[in-house]
């Protein structure tokens, strides 16, 4: 048994592998590795398998399509926009306020989507052209917005590796809200402020050239109103969980959407602002769908049980001392994949040794997109240089400058595993 599952996890890898050299996508080369699994079983190729493994995430990608799709409609009414210039209009002579707010505009995209690429997308581009007028170096910049991402994607309430692995080990997702608050809030003021203490005063006049302008009817209560929509409908249910409907998160960002498209100064495209968000999700949808069926695979095959027991006996000291370096660079292999395939049986083993379950799976949720700057993949590292038009060397420079701050947050994981029993105050909502 324990050879078969072997072997089978060996074909998977080298599929993999080929598929990768032949410079086909994550998604087509974790297909690719789920197909050849399948055959070496002698499963064939299982279609009921597949079309099941394909919807396990259905809902959680119905949350980062309905979540982005609110977020770009507030770009595009102006809404971000307008919150920057707002930021370094008022604080530019206070640069202790202001990369505190910049760095709170950084959390928001991905912390309601998931997507550290959606934070890029919508808020990158901005932020990064006030941190070059504030004499940040275009290296370190880069550097931000990346680590900016990776704490934002990981920041409640949308965690989607939290989400997967609790999922796959039937956990509800439930008490997470605070320890990831606190470690991600934590870990993007760190990035910011050790990255870019040092500088100048903002150039005002050469960045308000540089910032798009906003309608002239946007104000403060227009930006506000959508996310006070949202965090009603959320608070509302847990208020009166009685009498409010179920809506779900999905019809929430939507109900919040509306209020955008109703509140907006300007006439927004929608249907095309829908197409535009359908068409940027693609590859993290594609990759959610596929995940789904490697898991499904290699759960038929009885690889991701020969996984699952080689992690949960593995002693913890040993954890201890890889589980920083293990998690980011399987992230930067596998992509979200590793949430079900490691967090699982990690889940299981801390919960099986006496270790707060919760507070160990947000620290390592938060682990894992630090890896989305590493190869093979690079994600949300190639969107942040690509966005700001960074022409320095990748792996030399920006990846380089990025090694100190991740080191820290990787610290701050490493301690919150650890004494994940003592530090069980934090769950709660």
């Amino acid at each position: 048994m324990f050879i078969h599952a072997g072997m089978i996890l060996v074909v998977m890898v080298v599929a993999f592998a080929v598929a990768r050299l032949l410079k086909l996508t994550i998604e087509l080369s974790m297909f690719a590795a789920a197909i050849a699994g399948a055959l070496a079983h002698g499963a064939g190729i299982p279609v009921r398998h597949i079309v099941d493994g394909a919807f396990t995430y259905y809902d959680v990608c119905l949350i980062f399509i309905t979540a982005t799709f609110f977020m770009n409609l507030l770009k595009e009414a102006g809404g971000i926009t307008y919150i920057i210039r707002s930021i370094i209009t008022t604080f530019h002579k206070q640069r202790l306020v202001c990369l505190s707010l910049l760095t709170l505009v950084l959390l928001i995209p991905g912390a309601l989507t998931g997507s550290g690429t959606v934070t890029v997308l919508v808020a990158g581009t901005l932020v990064g052209t006030v941190l070059i007028y504030m004499g940040i170096s275009e290296t370190r910049a880069a550097a931000i917005i990346f680590l900016c991402a990776a704490m934002s994607a990981a920041a409640p309430p949308i965690n989607l590796w939290a989400m997967m692995a609790a999922a796959g080990s039937n956990m509800p997702y439930v008490g997470f809200m605070r320890p990831l608050l606190v470690i991600t809030v934590c870990g993007a003021l760190l990035s910011m402020f050790i990255l870019g203490w040092k500088g100048k005063p903002v150039d005002l006049e050469k960045a308000l050239r540089e910032l798009p302008t906003p309608p002239e009817k946007m104000n403060f209560f227009r930006v506000v109103l959508p996310f006070l929509v949202f965090f009603a409908l959320v608070v509302a249910g847990r208020i009166w969980p009685f009498q409010m409907p179920i809506l779900g998160l999905p019809l929430m960002f939507l109900i919040s959407a509306i209020s955008v498209v109703l509140i907006s100064p300007k006439k927004l495209p929608v249907l095309q602002i829908a197409s535009d968000t359908i068409r940027q999700l693609i590859p993290l949808v594609g990759i959610m769908i596929v995940v789904g069926v490697l898991i499904q695979i290699m759960a038929l095959s009885g690889a991701r049980g020969l996984i699952s027991l080689g992690v949960v006996t593995l002693p913890l000291t040993v954890l201890y001392a890889t589980l920083w370096l293990i998690l980011p660079w399987s992230e930067g292999l596998v992509q979200y994949a590793v949430a079900p395939l490691l967090g699982v049986p990690l889940i299981l083993l801390f919960n099986m040794k006496g270790l707060n379950p919760i507070i160990a799976l947000c620290a390592m949720s938060v682990m894992w997109p630090l890896g989305d700057c590493l190869p093979p993949t690079a994600v949300v590292g190639r969107a942040a240089v690509i966005e700001l038009k960074y022409k320095g060397s990748y792996y030399g420079e920006f990846v380089k400058t990025c090694l100190g701050p991740m080191a820290i947050i990787l610290l701050i994981c490493t301690l919150f595993i650890i004494f994940s029993k003592p530090l069980k105050f934090l769950v709660g909502w």
